[in-house]
């Protein structure tokens, strides 16, 4: 770890940057996954669909963004390239054989749902570990990521 003055524990620190470089990757498998709904969607709904998922691309990484600034502002070694975002995350991966619409609606709302449920136990992991400010940055995303889901989910809900 860099040198700080944060006055969080060292080892509170490490732990949380574990916890925040975990959800990185996460985060950074789910942006690309929302860009390859994006370029790959097909269909009735073609336009509202790839400007839909071009908006969660966007938030995404705004909340990627905020997780890596956490990771260096206690002093750690931001770990997000997309090899080790491969390899450490924890989300399915995305069909790459689809067109769709609804399948897309489908693949991407169960990517959202799956990394909010990793989100919101991160915010109690930072709660437990003492450090609100990293549960804050957590619960932010996860109102983000399930406002995400709503609008995503929103697609599929309608009866025909």
């Amino acid at each position: 770890m860099h040198p700080t003055k944060n006055d969080i524990a060292a080892d509170v620190r490490e732990k949380i940057i574990e916890l925040l470089n975990s959800r990185l990757a996460d985060g950074i498998d789910l942006m690309l996954q929302s860009k390859q709904a994006h370029w790959n969607v097909k269909g009735p709904s073609f336009i509202a669909l790839h400007e839909l998922f071009d908006q969660v691309v966007d938030a995404v990484g705004d909340s990627v963004d905020e997780v890596a600034e956490r990771v260096a502002q206690l002093g750690g070694v931001v770990e997000g390239t997309a090899r080790l975002a491969a390899q450490r995350s924890n989300l399915a991966e995305y069909p790459h054989a689809i067109s769709d619409g609804r399948d897309h609606v489908e693949a991407l709302s169960t990517a959202l749902a799956k990394f909010g449920k990793l989100v919101r136990g991160a915010i109690d992991q930072s709660d437990r570990l003492g450090d609100k400010g990293t549960a804050d940055i957590f619960t932010e995303i996860s109102r983000t990521i399930d406002k995400l889901l709503w609008k995503v989910e929103a697609h599929h809900q309608a009866k025909t």
